[in-house]
């Protein structure tokens, strides 16, 4: 689904209330909301869904550094940039998810600088950050290009941008279009696909941009009966045989890394 129609800044407040009345996984915890627990067991199966982001995204290696995250939600990645030492703010358009990642940094006994903000249009300084950091936000906001030089814009020189957007060749959308199952917030006001080229010239201002293909099919606990017999034994078994060479293409999710260099 691409975004509706109105103004920019009526599809900025689509996307805001939109957030504001959902919390990714929240069906993954059975703890109250806001609690240690709940912060926990959101984070565990963050990790567990998405096995491939510390070896990606070296949390620790930001240590004295400025860290950027656009789009934060309740802060469970950047609770990891921060636990490696990294000095981190955090901004998203949902009250509910700062007042939640408050919460969270509160718990753990870490310190952030979190704010309501329009990451296509930061309030902060050029030449801000050493890091600028959107895991799953690219493909719900407003006007991606715009997001992306507003990441240029804070960056530092040699700064690193690091972002994560859903793949239109993924195994996932395949998946979604064989079996006739809904992707996951593809109701959002604003929910676009994109191809490793698409990235790539996204990140045009960037240098050193390269494009990895991540996520593979993993036993999920979302499915129930023979849903989950099937993708948890047959299909997750059977692709994770194939040699990853051979199927790299179409991870579901591109992690996109460029650096700033305004020479």
């Amino acid at each position: 689904m691409i975004g509706r129609g109105g103004s920019m800044d009526e599809k900025l407040e689509q996307i805001k209330e939109y957030w504001n009345q959902r919390i990714h996984d929240m069906e993954m915890t059975e703890h109250a909301l806001g609690t240690l627990g709940f912060f926990n067991d959101l984070e565990a199966y963050r990790y567990e869904k998405l096995n491939y982001l510390p070896g990606v995204v070296n949390f620790e290696s930001f240590s004295g550094k400025k860290v950027l995250e656009i789009g934060c939600g309740i802060g469970t990645d950047l609770v990891r940039f921060a636990r490696g030492g990294a000095i981190v703010t955090g901004v998203d358009l949902s009250e509910t998810a700062v007042d939640l990642a408050v919460k969270n940094f509160r718990l753990h006994n870490l310190e952030a600088d979190l704010r309501v903000g329009n990451g296509e249009s930061l309030e902060f300084p050029d030449n801000t950050f050493d890091a600028v950091y959107a895991h799953g936000v690219l493909q719900y906001t407003a006007d991606i290009t715009r997001m992306i030089h507003e990441s240029f814009r804070v960056l530092k020189s040699g700064g690193v941008f690091i972002g994560m957007l859903y793949n239109r060749k993924g195994w996932l959308n395949a998946m979604s279009s064989l079996f006739k199952v809904d992707l996951e917030h593809d109701d959002a006001p604003v929910f676009n696909l994109y191809t490793q080229q698409e990235f790539k010239k996204f990140l045009g201002l960037f240098h050193e941009v390269s494009i990895v293909p991540e996520r593979f099919p993993v036993k999920s606990r979302l499915q129930k009966g023979w849903k989950a017999f099937f993708f948890n034994t047959v299909f997750v078994g059977f692709f994770n045989l194939i040699p990853r060479a051979w199927v790299r293409q179409w991870g579901w999710h591109l992690m996109g890394f460029g650096v700033k260099n305004d020479a």
